[in-house]
């Protein structure tokens, strides 16, 4: 067993956390027939949340020992920000002339940051982005729609 300032049980729920809210904004997704839904939201999610606690715990076992082996987590969601954003420019296409999937991309993109607050255990934080996240998602969405058929 690994030696880790982190309890395994506490890292199980993390992932588990990070999992089930990447599952809400992916089953938004799913539901309105997007390519990237609940297994990709997930994914990022729980991938994201895995990287994180893998840094935290790289910096709790170099503390002790030499300083310069120290590293910084920020480095860390610095490159999970970039890989998602690669993840998410990929579900946006240009098709004759109009573009889709930002919406897609851009939940790709919060699915990362809860993924990051679960796994270093802010679970308040990772709930707050989830909520307000399905409440763009769905009630704008809804709207937004109604005001272009509208027109």
């Amino acid at each position: 067993m690994f030696d880790t300032e982190i309890p395994a049980m506490d890292m199980l729920i993390r992932l588990s956390v990070a999992a089930g809210l990447g599952l809400l904004l992916g089953l938004e997704r799913e539901l309105r027939g997007k390519a990237a839904g609940l297994r990709s939201h997930m994914l990022v999610s729980l991938g994201s949340s895995a990287f994180i606690m893998m840094g935290l715990d790289i910096m709790f076992s170099t503390a002790a020992g030499d300083p310069s082996a120290r590293i910084d987590p920020t480095r860390i969601v610095q490159g999970v920000i970039g890989g998602i954003g690669f993840l998410g420019a990929g579900s946006i296409i240009q098709s004759r002339g109009s573009v889709q999937g930002i919406t897609t991309g851009a939940s790709i993109w919060t699915s990362g940051a809860i993924g990051v607050a679960c796994g270093i255990g802010n679970f308040v934080l990772a709930g707050m982005v989830t909520m307000l996240a399905l409440i763009i998602m769905v009630v704008l969405g809804r709207f937004e729609r109604e005001v272009m058929d509208g027109n």
